[in-house]
């Protein structure tokens, strides 16, 4: 990788802002939860498209509600309302907020290219600490403590299943070997290590073959699937009838969830799918954003 193309730029931009409106349909009067604000894209774009609905945004990372929230609430005064907390406990932040039921709600189950090139341990292009928390006030484990003290086979789990790589268990069986010789303490060594245990290493052109073995690791230490699947429910309970649930999701772990929700609270007739087919980004916002790429939007209406 050459060092003008190493430049990333730290700016996130929210993906498929228009899918989000045209499925959250927000209406004049409605109260809507962004359960994922970071950078505060989406729930920027939800208070311009209805002058007259108000916005309750959640997120579990307090830098990005210090950074991004002041200056929506000075745009929008007396419309938006902050909250810190992870969406797994939207049950706890609805009691405690004394929240009543919504008109919507959107779920952007994404990690942010800022957390991902400005937190320790996410990327493995930048030299940094084996972290991967995406909020240390709520976690304790580490990256770094997986990889030192997990046996080879819950080493090789963690990669197969949050990670779906075919090497799992080659690459966990190389990890253990080395971790007896010296730490596997930063992104560069796990990343180094990773690249020679796979046949061919790194080939120019392609993906890092470390990245499904990062993907996996961030999943594990920050819970994810388990607070998605935490969420669901109590996201739906949350709602008015009428109300829409929009979610967005990265990788097929997290989209078969989602999409596995909707058709049980469809067959129980309690809800409609809005979009049968799952909704993509546009070949223009492609091009534009590549984080959009992989992006996957799935919308449900309470009945």
């Amino acid at each position: 990788m050459s060092e003008e193309s190493s430049k990333i730029p730290l700016v996130h931009k929210s993906v498929l802002i228009h899918e989000v409106l045209t499925y959250l349909e927000p209406k004049p009067g409605g109260t809507y939860l962004d359960v994922t604000f970071g950078s505060g894209g989406h729930t920027k774009a939800i208070l311009q498209r209805e002058p007259a609905c108000n916005v309750i945004a959640f997120d579990w990372d307090k830098v990005s509600l210090e950074t991004h929230g002041p200056p929506l609430l000075e745009q929008f005064p007396g419309r938006l309302r902050l909250v810190w907390g992870n969406f797994a406990h939207l049950y706890k932040l609805l009691k405690k907020e004394n929240i009543a039921p919504v008109d919507g709600i959107l779920a952007d189950f994404g990690t942010s290219q800022m957390q991902i090139f400005e937190r320790p341990g996410f990327s493995l292009y930048r030299d940094t600490a084996l972290d991967m928390r995406m909020s240390p006030s709520h976690q304790k484990l580490t990256a770094y403590e997986v990889i030192q003290q997990a046996p080879q086979e819950t080493l090789s789990e963690i990669f197969w299943e949050f990670g779906e790589e075919r090497y799992a268990n080659r690459i966990a069986r190389c990890i253990v070997e080395e971790r007896v010789k010296r730490p596997i303490q930063t992104t560069t060594d796990l990343a180094k290590l990773v690249a020679r245990a796979m046949p061919g290493g790194v080939k120019k052109g392609y993906i890092h073959p470390a990245t499904k073995v990062f993907q996996a690791l961030r999943i594990y230490v920050n819970k994810e699937l388990d607070n998605i699947s935490a969420f669901m429910p109590v996201a739906f309970n949350g709602l008015k009838p009428g109300g829409n649930l929009v979610c967005i999701s990265f990788h097929s772990l997290e989209d078969r969830l989602v999409k596995q929700y909707f058709r049980d609270k469809e067959r129980e007739d309690v809800a409609q799918i809005l979009t049968p087919r799952v909704v993509v980004a546009s070949t223009e916002e492609q091009e534009l954003n590549k984080a959009s790429r992989s992006a996957r939007l799935r919308a449900l209406r309470k009945i």
